[in-house]
């Protein structure tokens, strides 16, 4: 059975940083792409950023450019989220979601399996 763990999350000031991580079990993690998904609750979920199933490309919403990485590493069946100088905006649940190919897209129906999420709070 697919499973997607994250952690991570917490509370941080604004302009500070935080690493997610989630661990994936129960499929072949390295064939598929990933991404990283704000949850609000009761809105529609957006995509924050994505992978490819080798790395080779990712994408990043306008929002997070610049400010946070999307890094996968197949040999642990890990994903991670690395974001910097975080605003109070980021502040939402995140869970991390798996693809159906090995291609990253951008519609959230293109990815059927999600974590519970990882709840981020940026505030002073």
């Amino acid at each position: 059975q697919e499973k997607l763990v994250e952690s991570g999350g917490g509370l941080v000031q604004p302009g500070g940083s935080l690493k997610l991580s989630c661990v994936a079990s129960g499929f072949n993690f390295d064939i598929y792409a990933m991404g990283w998904f704000r949850r609000p609750p009761g809105k529609a979920s957006e995509l924050v950023a994505a992978i490819n199933s080798n790395a080779d490309n990712s994408y990043y919403t306008d929002a997070v450019k610049g400010r946070f990485t999307i890094t996968r590493a197949n040999d642990l069946n890990t994903l991670n989220l690395e974001m910097n100088d975080l605003r109070p905006e980021d502040a939402e649940l995140y869970s991390c979601e798996s693809g159906e190919g090995q291609v990253f897209r951008l519609a959230p129906h293109n990815y059927p399996n999600w974590g519970q999420g990882t709840q981020v709070t940026v505030t002073s």
